[in-house]
């Protein structure tokens, strides 16, 4: 196959990771900036350029879009798709993850549990908001924040106030949610590719931190995931229509609760505290997808000799 990765960076680890498994697979493939790629768009007819040239053909698009480029880097996913180019994530499903109160309405829609959530827009409103959530600690969070920036945690009302005004001042959009004491600053990332959870890590979040993201100096362990979470998983990747999925969970008193769900995750984190190779079920699922083969279990990685 022809296969091209969506990505500002080909040095970054996931899409360094997914040129070695395709290529491990005798597959072509190429990485692609799509703030270089431009396009020609008529009726029936659709073509794409890249640093001066006709594209040519591809039979596979994997994207790995970043917050910065959701706008011209979808639009350039679906210029692929209208192309007949097969993708595990549609540009459509990129768009509903990235925006978290849309992702979570879908969720709710579908009967997936999760952190009580509110959201309003009228500084005059913010009062009865937080009484519809109840009582602090509440954490609030940019509707389109990744790797945990823009979420604050406030211990006390006034606090979460303050905090609503700042956002509003910044004419930021943002939600406001419960706190979940008892997650201790853990939470579950489960790797979906197709109709499976690949491979799941617990993190946990740094001293004085209640953020549990990597990024933010939090660990990682391999977890065993109940029959529930994979369950739940499964179901929001399938919502947002992903193939492929970083889903967030936090183990609480009443089950899983859904945090948010990431269209592009990151591969390094995972596949250093699983030893699963990700990398090459992702590019096996879209062998699936395009007609050439079938899904086959994910591999252990092998590590290299010191």
């Amino acid at each position: 196959m022809k296969i091209a990765i969506l990505s500002r960076n080909a040095r970054l680890y996931s899409t360094q990771r997914l040129v070695e498994a395709a290529r491990k697979r005798k597959h072509t493939v190429k990485v692609i900036d799509p703030l270089r790629c431009y396009m020609s768009i008529g009726p029936q007819s659709f073509a794409m350029h890249f640093k001066g040239k006709p594209l040519g053909h591809l039979d596979v698009v994997i994207p790995r879009i970043g917050t910065s480029s959701t706008f011209y880097g979808t639009a350039v996913l679906r210029q692929l798709e209208l192309m007949g180019v097969h993708t595990p994530n549609p540009s459509d499903a990129v768009l509903r993850a990235r925006d978290k109160l849309r992702s979570l309405q879908l969720m709710a829609a579908q009967g997936v549990d999760m952190p009580k959530t509110a959201v309003g827009d009228n500084p005059d409103d913010t009062a009865d908001l937080l009484d519809m959530l109840g009582d602090p600690p509440h954490v609030i969070k940019l509707n389109e924040g990744t790797q945990g920036q823009g979420v604050v945690l406030a211990e006390k009302r006034a606090a979460s106030q303050s905090v609503i005004e700042a956002f509003r001042g910044l004419y930021a959009n943002f939600l406001v949610q419960e706190f979940v004491r008892e997650a201790n600053g853990q939470d579950l990332r489960c790797f979906v590719v197709g109709n499976e959870v690949v491979a799941a890590m617990q993190r946990s979040s740094a001293p004085g931190e209640f953020r549990a993201n990597l990024h933010r100096g939090g660990t990682a362990e391999a977890v065993e995931l109940t029959d529930e979470e994979r369950r739940v998983a499964l179901k929001a990747a399938a919502t947002l229509g992903l193939g492929v999925a970083g889903v967030d969970l936090l183990r609480s008193a009443r089950g899983p609760l859904l945090l948010e769900v990431n269209a592009s995750p990151g591969l390094e984190g995972i596949e250093a505290s699983t030893g699963v190779d990700i990398a090459d079920a992702i590019i096996r699922h879209c062998e699936a997808g395009a007609g050439t083969e079938r899904m086959a279990p994910p591999k252990r990685r092998r590590k290299k000799a010191a």
